[in-house]
């Protein structure tokens, strides 16, 4: 009687746990709809996720948040003890196990960033954490978590403020590091982002492109040269350029080789950076040409993914973080040089391609929110602007926003005087402040933009650096060495030479030929000028 009792209570058992796990799937397939249909991000399918989150996330079900728990323990513990090195995996492990609980990942990615870095010593160590914090964010939270705009919020906000800004004294080194890591990529000159935005990034795409017979002369070249199309994407990655071995069997126009290059460089970008070139065209399509070697253009593009990808296209922390870094390009978005002699001497300047669409989104902040704050802004803004373009040769633009400042900012005293004197006054706070030491490196480092300018080709940059460094020269002559007795600076051409010998021996090859001739070539205009001069003169006098 007793074994009949016992069978039928585990009948009953079994029929109630049958009941029990239908109604859990039921169920459960109710709620995976509900978060498909309201973007819920707490659970369902992850896309995306390699075989050990999906079955984490099937084999361990609840049971693995209190595993989570346990290496949060520990990573805690750990970071407690100054032994960091080990969070690494720890952080990997605690994404897996949790991929829906974005929080933590951005917590974790900005531990490493910000808390750990700063307690290394040396450059190298803190861009270690550094770059690692933007790997767990940029290449498995959002992989699991493609509509989270927080994550990236967050990876955007340490390529503008990390990164981009001043507060780290190792800001330099991590800024060269993102411009070297990205020139490889790009191969040395600025991509045609076009062109790119229209190649493939995967293998199969790429192939599927080419025609039959061509297909199968790179096929059979990588056959014969012991390639397959991923260990030429390695070696090229390692190398930077095609191995030798494979272009001996590889006997096409430069044109294919040339496509072959370009969907490497694209297929790098995309499946080691996640940078899409297709965003890359529409961003500076909208705001205008960014230089993608500086950290401000990342902060934008990441940002600007998180408005794309999040279902509502509505974030105000990824739109704040789009106009700051936007400003920050404006300032110093277009990188001169990168010395390779020394890691901490990356030179900028502002990247007037910005200006307008910067201008756009003050615009649209004021007319939301009409506080005087942010009318000071928009009117701080357009000063900048005057004397930014005025201090680049632009002279057209730069009364173009000096005329909206007068409409936006009537009645002051300080605009009646015109332009030029605007502009001198802004810089009167620099040079009447100015120490010795101060004036020397104010203009010299004109007088070397206005090198690197002319270097590249922008004569009415060139022109306007140099102009404004003899002006400042000038007026700090006359103020602190005529009127007050010290030290003068030493000869403004003396200066000027000095500088340009020095950037002629120091520039890149390309770039120091480049000055070479734009220098003689300013020489012979010099001489045909002088040449017409007493030409006329002598004309005058004969009449």
């Amino acid at each position: 009687m007793n074994r009949f009792k016992s069978f039928i209570m585990y009948l009953v058992a079994l029929a109630a746990t049958a009941v029990l796990l239908v109604g859990v799937g039921i169920s459960s397939g109710r709620l995976n709809q509900l978060v498909k249909t309201h973007h819920l991000r707490a659970t369902g399918d992850i896309k995306n996720a390699p075989p050990i989150v999906t079955f984490t996330t099937v084999a361990l079900g609840s049971f693995r948040g209190l595993l989570a728990d346990l290496l949060w323990l520990r990573a805690l513990a750990l970071q407690d003890e100054g032994n960091y090195f080990e969070m690494v995996q720890l952080a990997s492990w605690i994404t897996k196990l949790q991929p829906r609980f974005s929080g933590a990942t951005a917590f974790l990615a900005w531990n490493m960033a910000y808390n750990i870095s700063v307690t290394c010593s040396s450059p190298e160590e803190r861009w270690r954490w550094i770059s690692r914090g933007i790997e767990l964010l940029r290449d498995e939270a959002i992989e699991y978590n493609p509509e989270e705009a927080s994550l990236y919020k967050e990876l955007a906000w340490i390529y503008q403020h990390k990164i981009g800004n001043i507060m780290d004294d190792a800001n330099l080194y991590y800024k060269r590091q993102v411009a070297e890591s990205m020139e490889k990529v790009f191969g040395g000159a600025p991509p045609d982002w076009k062109v790119w935005a229209e190649t493939p990034s995967s293998n199969d795409k790429f192939l599927a492109r080419l025609t039959p017979d061509d297909r199968k002369v790179l096929e059979r070249a990588l056959d014969d040269s012991g390639y397959t199309l991923g260990s030429l994407e390695t070696s090229f990655r390692q190398n930077d350029r095609l191995p030798e071995e494979f272009l001996a069997k590889y006997q096409v126009s430069a044109e294919e080789i040339s496509r072959l290059v370009t969907f490497l460089r694209v297929n790098w970008l995309v499946n080691v950076y996640k940078i899409d070139p297709r965003l890359v065209l529409q961003i500076n399509n909208k705001y205008g040409a960014l230089d993608w070697r500086l950290p401000e253009s990342y902060a934008i593009y990441w940002a600007t993914k998180g408005l794309e990808m999040t279902p509502s296209h509505k974030d105000d922390n990824c739109e704040r973080v789009v106009t700051q870094a936007l400003h920050d390009a404006f300032v110093s978005g277009r990188l001169l040089m990168v010395d390779p002699t020394n890691n901490n001497n990356i030179i900028t300047a502002p990247n007037l391609n910005v200006i307008d669409a910067l201008r756009a989104a003050y615009i649209k902040a004021y007319k939301e929110d009409d506080t005087d704050s942010f009318r000071s802004a928009l009117i701080n803004f357009t000063k900048e602007a005057v004397v930014v373009f005025y201090n680049f040769g632009q002279y057209s633009k730069a009364e173009h926003y000096y005329k909206l400042l007068q409409k936006e900012d009537p009645g002051k005293k300080e605009y009646r005087a015109g332009m030029e004197a605007f502009v001198l006054k802004e810089w009167e706070e620099f040079v009447q402040q100015a120490s010795l030491r101060q004036a020397n490196e104010i203009i010299g480092g004109l007088l070397f933009r206005s090198c690197n300018f002319l270097a590249e080709g922008d004569v009415d940059a060139a022109l306007g650096q140099e102009q404004m460094a003899r002006k400042i020269y000038l007026r700090y002559m006359k103020r602190h060495v005529r009127t007050k007795g010290r030290v003068g600076l030493a000869d403004y051409n003396q200066m000027k030479a000095r500088i340009t010998e020095s950037c002629l021996k120091n520039f890149p090859p390309l770039l120091s030929r480049s000055l070479r001739l734009q220098l003689e070539q300013e020489k012979l205009r010099a001489q045909e000028e002088m040449a017409e001069q007493k030409k006329q003169e002598e004309a005058a006098a004969g009449k």
